[in-house]
């Protein structure tokens, strides 16, 4: 939102400088974007007068002018063909940067000739695109006053974030009446001059009729008929309200709506009422109609869209945008004003389906005043009759203005028990008084009963009074007060589910893992290739077309930014996500998962070192070095060859504890990645953090006491011949199995197929570590172990012993 501080002073009588008016701003919570004063821009540039101009000696289309700058004459190089000697004109000094060119002026010489400064265009001063020739000014311009403030330059344009909940401010009236209630000013009263909304009577009756047939689409429109009125351009005073605040003035109707709208936040429409058939029907548009607007466009239209149509066809689209058939031109001499309230759902839609931004889109689909809607017309009224000329009708109505009036109860007390500011109910009455909100009286609980504005549509209870009253009163009056302690020792802030997030990412950044912030929704395509797509997690209202749907793995968007940085040459990549994937709309069908990709080598070229890419053992290291990170039990997990239909098959796997599933991991389907379009391979893997039980709870929280063993440990190896189908994991389960309290770690160290082991078989051999705790193990006791860990392979995998 934009206005000047000129304009705002229209509404706000007050003394306070720029500085104090934006930092109020902000602090009421009208944070302020930005201001852009042209004056300080432009400060350097200076009226000045051609005392003489004469042909450059050495150039055809130059001249050389003598120029009187107020300070001096000096002498000026100059090629703009209407340089000439009498005329006035903008001159920027030697040192002055100019804006439009981008470059800092400094003394030169042209063709021999000194130069000193030059003569200014209006695009090197970004007044417009115009360049043909230098700046012309009156003759009555005064030589070497500053040239902004000559033209009315001088007014900061100030930008405000506004709030989706804060509609009244989308006109600069309600961000007057905020500043008037925070002690900046008063508030000055809609009676007079510009600011003028009494009723004018109406000269006859309305030969154009209104009707509303949907009035769930638009229950209020009011209009009125002008006749005899004379259209053109506006006088200065509005042209220059709107070019600054970057709005094109076209005509003095069409102007007038603009101003209007951003002035009070009241949309209007102005119809060309000689090119209206018949009257105007407010409806919900035909199958397969269509509307040439005025931005120059065509849209097609469907029955979920709100039209102010005649009896012929549709003339505007209701609160967003209006039809080139109807608009006013400098000829038009009959006009049909148009005031409405659109229902605000369908009008967000309809712009939404349509691509179309407007002013009043912005305005009505937020919620206009529904008891200014005549009131906008009034003032609207008073407008054209001054500038235009012409009579106007009476007005004419349909449906009834929305039932907006409630009252809420205020216990005064709330304000220190929900802000912590101790405030006297007097205060806190004037607060909402100068905000409009009116005072009704007491209950016989001594309750305030608060009446709340029309144009406040975002107040709906005692929390809202208590806001109000605290951000006027000022949020930074609330004092810093520290939470009571309640144990002498500090309790945990994050329980061990949150803790366990950021032990996750920590783990995969010390794998060399980059951590990405992706979108929890992608397109409904890609979903279904990870098992999502369900009706219920499909957004009713995406942000894009292409991301619409809740995503049920994390890992498409990250296969996707690997493809990306693929496109621009960065082919190695590893990237993870700690964040939501969706099952189902219910509030549990959600789950925390760390999930990860790499893609590219795995090792790259080196002379010491053979290079390979990357493979599904990555992605399982990766898996259950979180596992172990956030204290799953890993030595218990089973792997387990069903992975979900994303993965490689007999590339994958699913790590359980029992039958759940803790993670799943392995190389990305060829096919997945062709429909995403990213070259493999693709390696991947999803830890799903919900799933790691907690510990359980002891009698104490002392950590077990850690043993450690005087004695020598001992490996022996040993090589097992089995079936190529047995995993080894169960080779591993089966040695640890075989003597528990003495085999301490069992690694595989070699897998061999091939002659000498049978065809369909293979050797796999392993690395045993025997760790006494009691007595050095003697040689007895050493074949012993080994004769079980045999013993338990061959029962666990039906292979034996490798002679």
């Amino acid at each position: 939102m934009k206005f000047t501080l000129s304009w705002l002073k229209d509404h706000l009588e007050t003394d306070a400088s720029l500085d104090q008016i934006t930092e109020k701003l902000t602090a009421l919570g009208l944070e302020v974007e930005g201001v852009h004063d042209r004056s300080k821009e432009l400060a350097p540039f200076r009226v000045a007068h051609v005392v003489s101009a004469e042909k450059h000696p050495d150039a055809d289309k130059l001249r050389v002018l003598m120029v009187d700058t107020g300070a001096g004459t000096l002498q000026v190089v100059c090629g703009a063909p209407n340089a000439r000697a009498g005329m006035k004109g903008v001159f920027a000094p030697e040192g002055t940067y100019v804006p439009g060119s981008d470059i800092t002026l400094k003394k030169g010489v042209i063709r021999g000739v000194e130069s000193n400064g030059m003569m200014c265009s209006k695009r090197e001063l970004k007044l417009s695109d115009e360049h043909e020739g230098i700046i012309e000014l009156p003759d009555d311009a005064p030589v070497g006053a500053a040239f902004a403030d000559y033209a009315g330059l001088n007014d900061p344009v100030i930008d405000i974030n506004l709030t989706p909940d804060r509609a009244d401010c989308a006109g600069v009236r309600g961000i007057a009446r905020d500043l008037a209630a925070a002690g900046m000013g008063r508030l000055k009263p809609l009676t007079e001059g510009r600011l003028n909304a009494m009723p004018v009577p109406g000269a006859f009756k309305s030969p154009i009729g209104v009707e509303i047939e949907s009035l769930d689409a638009c229950p209020y429109y009011v209009g009125r008929y002008f006749r005899g009125v004379k259209n053109g351009p506006s006088p200065q005073w509005l042209q220059d309200k709107l070019t600054a605040i970057g709005l094109r003035p076209i005509s003095i109707l069409v102007d007038i709506t603009n101003y209007i709208t951003f002035d009070v936040s009241r949309p209007l429409h102005a119809f060309d009422a000689d090119k209206v058939k018949g009257g105007i029907v407010v409806r919900l548009a035909r199958e397969g109609e269509t509307l040439p607007a005025l931005n120059g466009k065509e849209y097609q239209l469907d029955p979920a869209m709100t039209v102010i149509a005649d009896h012929e066809r549709a003339e505007a689209l209701g609160g967003i945008i209006g039809g080139e058939t109807s608009g006013c031109t400098e000829e038009t001499t009959n006009v049909f004003l148009e005031a409405a309230i659109f229902d605000t759902v369908r009008t967000a839609q309809t712009g939404r389906r349509l691509g179309v931004e407007s002013d009043a889109r912005y305005r009505l689909e937020r919620g206009v005043d529904p008891a200014a809607v005549v009131e906008g017309i009034e003032r609207a009224t008073r407008l054209i009759l001054d500038l235009c000329g012409g009579e106007a009708s009476e007005i004419v109505t349909a449906g009834a203005e929305p039932e907006w009036k409630r009252s809420l109860t205020l216990r005064p007390g709330r304000v220190a028990a929900l802000g912590g500011v101790e405030l006297p109910r007097d205060r806190q009455v004037q607060i909402l008084t100068d905000l409009g909100f009116t005072l009704e009286g007491e209950d016989a609980e001594g309750r305030l009963v608060v009446g709340v504005p029309s144009w406040r549509a975002d107040v709906h209870g005692e929390a809202d009074l208590v806001e109000e009253v605290l951000r006027v009163h000022g949020f930074d009056a609330i004092p810093a007060t520290p939470l009571p302690r309640e144990t002498v020792l500090t309790r945990p802030a994050l329980t061990l589910k949150q803790r366990r997030v950021a032990l996750a990412k920590r783990t995969l950044a010390a794998r060399g893992l980059s951590e990405a912030v992706t979108w929890s929704f992608l397109s409904g395509p890609v979903a279904e290739l990870f098992g999502g797509g369900q009706p219920g997690l499909r957004l009713v209202n995406p942000i894009s077309s292409d991301l619409d749907v809740m995503r049920p793995s994390v890992l498409p968007n990250l296969i996707q930014a690997a493809g990306r940085n693929a496109d621009r040459g960065f082919a190695d990549v590893r990237l993870f996500e700690v964040g939501a994937a969706f099952r189902t709309p219910a509030p549990d069908g959600q789950d925390t998962v760390a999930a990860g990709i790499r893609a590219g080598a795995a090792v790259p070229r080196h002379w010491a070192e053979k290079a390979r890419g990357v493979d599904v053992f990555d992605a399982k290291a990766d898996a259950l070095a979180v596992l172990e990170a956030v204290g799953a039990p890993a030595g218990n997990l089973q792997v387990t060859t069903d992975a979900p239909g994303w993965y490689h098959p007999g590339r994958s796997g699913v790590l359980r504890l029992g039958p759940t599933v803790m993670a799943r991991f392995g190389e990305i389907h060829p096919s997945v990645l062709e429909t995403l379009g990213v070259k493999g391979p693709v390696v991947g893997f999803e830890v799903m953090l919900d799933a790691v039980p907690l510990p359980k709870k002891k009698g104490g929280t002392a950590k077990p006491m850690v043993q450690l063993s005087a004695f020598q440990p001992v490996e022996r190896d040993f090589a097992f011949v089995v079936d190529r189908k047995v995993e080894a994991d169960k080779i591993l389960r089966a040695v640890k199995g075989a003597d528990k309290a003495l085999v301490k770690d069992v690694a595989v160290f070699d897998v061999y197929e091939g002659p000498g082991v049978g065809e369909g078989r293979k050797s796999v051999a392993v690395s045993v570590t025997y760790q006494p705790t009691s007595a050095t193990l003697t040689d007895e006791a050493i074949e012993a172990v080994g004769q079980k860990i045999v013993a338990a392979v061959v029962k666990a995998t039906g292979g034996g012993l490798r002679a």
